[in-house]
């Protein structure tokens, strides 16, 4: 699974269809989207725009909250890959965990989807420890759980569970919620002659986890990609670990955190 991704929330249209031929076309080989983005068709035709090889590039979705049910699921994939132009989808996440519809039917359908070879791996999305455990109840493997995560917001201890259970984490919003003004990111913005932001991505996956930044403009995608292409010292990035702690920011009203 590449390190850093094209996240997709909120890019629509053209907006959306340029940022992904872009992406693919400067070396990004990891596109994120979600049913519920409302943007698979969009994605397509940025991958065919793009001129890049199906076998050059992973692809991840999310099945959405109303979908959960088996028959749902089954749907679902076999509209994804219409939607998406494509033959197989990478990575299948459940978008957020669900009381409604017990987490171990979602997953053994999924996991027909991979039989059939819609789908290539599964994971989840926005669960917690409790939420991990009774995914792994259903016997179903799980690889990644995408999550957000910041500087301000590390989630320290789900990502030791997480590597405990070798699920991979996926870092979204990592931009968010006034981290890149954080005086010590600003530091050491101008310390590596780098943004704010790629100091932020850079520490992401150098705490080995996958980012996914999400930009409609040529430039940030550039910057985002860019953030790949030096080293922190060990020093500042522990530093970066011990930043407090201000919480989540993404949290929407049908959220199940705690159930």
């Amino acid at each position: 699974m590449p390190v850093i991704g094209l996240g997709t929330w909120q890019l629509l249209g053209d907006d959306c269809v340029q940022g992904v031929a872009h992406a693919l076309s400067i070396g990004y080989t990891h596109i994120d989207t979600a049913d519920a983005y409302g943007n698979h068709m969009q994605v397509a035709q940025g991958i065919k725009n793009s001129g890049v090889a199906r076998e050059n590039f992973f692809l991840t979705t999310k099945v959405w909250n109303s979908k959960h049910k088996n028959d749902d699921v089954l749907a679902s994939g076999e509209r994804f890959l219409t939607e998406l132009g494509v033959e197989y989808i990478d990575l299948l996440l459940i978008h957020w965990p669900m009381r409604d519809v017990p987490v171990g039917e979602t997953l053994k359908a999924m996991e027909m989807l991979k039989q059939k070879g819609i789908v290539r791996a599964i994971g989840v999305s926005n669960f917690n420890e409790h939420h991990i455990d009774d995914a792994l109840a259903s016997g179903v493997e799980i690889v990644n759980n995408q999550v957000e995560i910041r500087p301000q917001w590390n989630q320290k201890a789900l990502r030791e569970y997480a590597a405990s259970k070798n699920i991979s984490i996926t870092a979204y919003s990592s931009l968010r919620g006034g981290d890149p003004d954080v005086e010590l990111i600003r530091q050491l913005g101008e310390k590596y002659g780098k943004t704010p932001s790629q100091i932020i991505l850079n520490w992401v996956t150098a705490r080995g986890m996958i980012t996914i930044p999400k930009s409609a403009h040529k430039e940030r995608i550039e910057e985002n990609f860019k953030s790949q292409e030096f080293e922190i010292e060990e020093a500042d990035l522990a530093a970066i670990d011990a930043l407090p702690q201000t919480g989540r920011s993404n949290i929407p009203s049908f959220n199940e955190f705690d159930y």
